[in-house]
């Protein structure tokens, strides 16, 4: 047959081009008529898919959007458009308008979480959909809330009688006496018009033709929720909708909008307000062929949409999508508030107060309130606090106030436990969107017994996984400061604590539990998402087949340490244990488990074969089981100090060249003295979560850490439970730096220690911040690699008793982990000499009065 298709067309190109044109012609004429001619057998109200789809194709890229010529400019010209596919809006943009119902989910999330902390049950809720088209997104809205009950009113506002014509009949249908369907250009659009009981509207005389760009004109705020759902591209006096919806928005409501975009990373890396630039970019190609391709239909992509509306409100959640099943066209969704943050509403002394308020919560210096500060008062802070002391939100906060920017969208949260961070330096980025640890690996139960928490301990912690810092918050101490330089790291923490926040115990257990909920982005849209930073929020809606994939084991087997748990299960496959490692788990008496251990799994996993071709390979030690050079050199220095009684334990006593000579041995006998121990000791089906989730992929009801237990649930789900919670996304020591000296009890820096060159000046400057961020006797408690760390010899010089609490020697376990050869408490008993002010000034230049900003 194909070989007929050539002698069909005429051999001269002219002829050629006009046989085409031809086609094109008669091709354009069969889905004119299609389109635009009645069917009998049809009803016209409904349309069948292949009308629908016709109906569609000619109004989108073969009729001439021109207008009619009646001169209504914009309202012409959208009515050139729609008019001929009103009928079949709905029915043609299911699959091209993605995003919709998220976004929908999103700001009803935000509403219900507003209503149930903030609002009265009685008050009024006014909700106004601009370019609201069929009322598709309205209805859509019941899925989420009832809307007749939930909204006292909903406002539909477009521009096309068509449009318009079709909603009126789909909430006639519906029988919603609450929706008003407003045919009005958005710029005119005023509540004052249709609602008696707008705050500020007293007295104000009621005209469609109110002047917003006067001076003296009203500032009438009133809707509690305003959506644009794919309408902000195709308005082409879009900064003056912008600035009326600044208007039209109440004090404390929610925007939410969805819509097309192209943009270039390029643009964003000045903005810190814009919530974060996860898969953000556009490359340039697509980004010059969408633009051309939505030109047609009077779509616009320009960045300066987007960049307006994030210009002139605060930014709370921020999400970048591909539509990959038409061509990955990029889309957004975002939602704002007022650039005033609601918790400042009341606020006499903005922005001063609230900027000074997250400033002392995040550096633990005193906050003093307007009520409260008196001169004596003042006085007492000042010698006691140096005014240079400021976190790095307080300096964000600062800049974007003195350029009358939004300030970042961590002040907008609900809860203000992420504390602000340039996403885009490359101390964060060197991690590539992952973190390392899904869980973490130091025993709980001993913290717990060592540390002996309290209410008034202030902790400072490395995040890792976060399980830690939730089992220290079971001991509610006054304040956690969470640090991590991944970012990663403290998504998981932050998903972990709007989990507890949000979801009932049985949906916890199946996240964290088990590490797979196949609900989890639905979880993620409408519970979770009031309760997480716009960088976590992004972050997890990008991962959520981390939870809900069928491939995958879930989430104890994403991260960089699920290669040496895949490493593990590959060998157990092809060595043929799988069996042997399921009645590990299985066993009930110790004699039982050990036996299993030493004659079928043992020889296996710990092989020497495997140790020297794999195992002992410095690369696979970082990815896979997060263990650095440093670190490294540490354990080999340990080795060669037990074969010699007259060889250093310190790496600085041996050459480079000595250390590697022995790698391959030192790790073999690190893992025997992990391993066996361990198995001689616990059972790891009973008691031993560390490892039984290596092993399994997953927890089980009757193994798990404390955080999982239902009462901690019981405990941490209630309101306030993370008060004191905050988390830092930067080096230890830049987030100590920043504390108010003497007010850190407890300091958690876990085998960080081992991770500094031997000797380098950058250990003694950190022991010696510790030190003057501790309070006289406050405690550090680490573990490491080595059984006498060369590092302890600093702290001792700096002001610090140490004490070895925990030691791995003759086979003995120092934990149920038994990862670090020892464990230490460094209690500090005495004060270092205050820096000068040459030392301490880092942070004062470029100062701001406060006093004199405003937004």
């Amino acid at each position: 047959m194909a070989s007929l298709i050539p002698s069909i067309l005429p051999r001269d190109p002219h002829t050629q081009i006009y046989f085409v044109g031809a086609t094109l012609v008669l091709l354009i004429g069969v889905v004119f008529a299609l389109t635009l001619l009645p069917s009998q057998k049809e009803d016209e109200e409904n349309p069948s898919a292949f009308r629908s789809f016709l109906r569609f194709f000619y109004a989108s890229f073969l009729k001439p959007h021109t207008g009619d010529g009646t001169g209504n400019g914009q309202q012409d010209a959208l009515e050139s458009f729609y008019k001929a596919q009103a009928g079949v809006y709905d029915a043609t943009r299911k699959r091209l308008l993605r995003g919709r119902e998220d976004m929908l989910g999103l700001v009803a999330a935000q509403l219900v979480h507003k209503a149930a902390t903030e609002r009265p049950h009685d008050a009024k809720r006014i909700w106004v959909d601009i370019g609201g088209g069929t009322g598709w997104n309205i209805e859509a809205m019941s899925e989420f809330v009832s809307v007749p009950e939930f909204f006292s009113s909903v406002y539909l506002v477009d521009f096309s009688p068509s449009l318009c014509e079709v909603a009126r009949k789909r909430f006639a249908r519906l029988g919603w006496k609450n929706v008003k369907v407003v045919c009005q250009d958005a710029r005119t659009f005023r509540l004052e018009d249709h609602e008696d009981d707008i705050p500020g509207a007293v007295g104000f005389t009621r005209s469609p033709t109110v002047n917003y760009f006067a001076e003296n004109g009203p500032s009438v705020g009133g809707a509690d929720l305003i959506t644009l759902s794919y309408s902000l591209s195709m308005i082409p006096d879009f900064y003056s909708v912008i600035d009326s919806l600044s208007s039209l928005l109440a004090p404390s409501g929610i925007m939410g909008v969805v819509d097309f975009y192209v943009q270039s990373i390029v643009d964003l890396s000045c903005r810190n307000y814009t919530g974060g630039a996860i898969n953000r970019h556009v490359n340039w190609f697509s980004r010059l062929f969408w633009r051309a391709w939505f030109d047609v239909d009077r779509v616009g992509l320009e960045a300066g949409r987007r960049d307006y509306l994030e210009y002139r409100f605060g930014t709370i959640l921020s999400a970048d999508s591909r539509n990959n099943l038409l061509g990955s066209i990029p889309y957004y969704m975002w939602l704002g508030c007022s650039k005033k943050p609601a918790s400042c509403l009341n606020t006499p002394n903005y922005p001063h107060e609230i900027v000074e308020r997250l400033d002392a919560a995040v550096t633990e210096s005193p906050y003093l309130s307007p009520v409260n500060h008196t001169q004596s008062l003042s006085r007492t802070v000042e010698r006691s606090t140096p005014a240079e002391i400021r976190s790095k939100a307080f300096d964000a906060a600062v800049i974007n106030l003195s350029a009358n920017l939004p300030l970042p969208s961590f002040f907008y949260q609900n809860h203000h436990w992420r504390i602000h961070y340039d996403d885009q330096l490359k101390k964060h980025t060197q991690f590539k969107h992952e973190y390392i640890y899904a869980f973490t690996w130091e025993d709980s139960r001993v913290d717990h017994r060592l540390l002996k928490l309290g209410s008034d301990d202030v902790v400072l912690a490395i995040t890792s996984a976060g399980d830690n810092i939730l089992s220290y918050a079971l001991s509610s101490p006054a304040r956690i400061h969470a640090v991590d330089l991944n970012p990663n790291q403290n998504h998981l923490l932050e998903l972990k604590v709007a989990a507890y926040t949000a979801l009932p115990y049985a949906d916890f257990w199946k996240l964290f539990g088990q590490g797979k909920h196949p609900e989890f982005r639905s979880l993620l849209i409408s519970r979770l998402s009031p309760h997480m930073s716009s960088r976590a929020f992004q972050y997890w809606l990008n991962n959520t087949h981390v939870f809900i994939s069928g491939r995958g084991k879930g989430l104890y087997e994403t991260g960089g340490s699920r290669h040496a748990i895949r490493v593990v299960r590959l060998l157990a496959t092809a060595l043929g244990f799988r069996r042997q490692i399921k009645a590990l788990l299985e066993a009930k008496t110790l004699n039982e488990q050990r036996e299993i251990w030493t004659k079928k799994i043992r020889p296996m996993i710990i092989s020497r074969l495997l140790n020297y071709l794999l195992v002992s390979q410095e690369k696979f030690l970082w990815a896979a089981l997060g263990v650095p050079h440093n670190q490294l050199a540490m354990l080999e220095a340990d080795h060669l100090a037990s074969e010699s009684t007259d060889s250093s334990s310190s790496p600085l006593g041996h050459s480079d060249k000595e250390l590697n000579s022995t790698r391959g041995q030192a790790v073999w006998e690190y893992m025997v003295q992990t391993l066996d121990p361990v198995i001689e000791s616990s059972l790891i089906g009973e008691d031993n979560p560390y490892y039984l989730v290596c092993l399994q992929g997953s927890y089980s009801q009757r193994c798990h850490p404390d955080y999982l237990k239902p009462k901690s649930h019981q405990k941490l789900s209630r309101g306030g439970a993370f008060d004191g919670l905050r988390i830092h996304t930067d080096e230890i020591n830049e987030v100590i730096n920043r504390l108010t000296p003497g007010t850190l009890t407890v300091a958690v820096v876990m085998d960080s220690m081992d991770w500094f060159t031997p000797g380098a000046e950058e250990a003694s400057t950190q022991i010696s911040k510790l030190n003057r961020a501790l309070k006289l006797g406050g405690r550090v408690m680490l573990r490491s690699a080595a059984l006498t760390p060369w590092y302890i010899a600093t702290f001792e010089t700096l002001g610090f008793q140490a004490k070895r609490v925990g030691a791995r020697i003759a086979g003995a376990c120092i934990d149920r982990v038994n990862m670090y050869a020892s464990c230490y408490i460094l209690t500090k008993v005495e004060n270092l000499p205050p820096l000068t002010p040459t030392q301490s000034r880092s942070s004062r230049d470029g100062s701001v009065d406060l006093e004199k900003l405003e937004i």
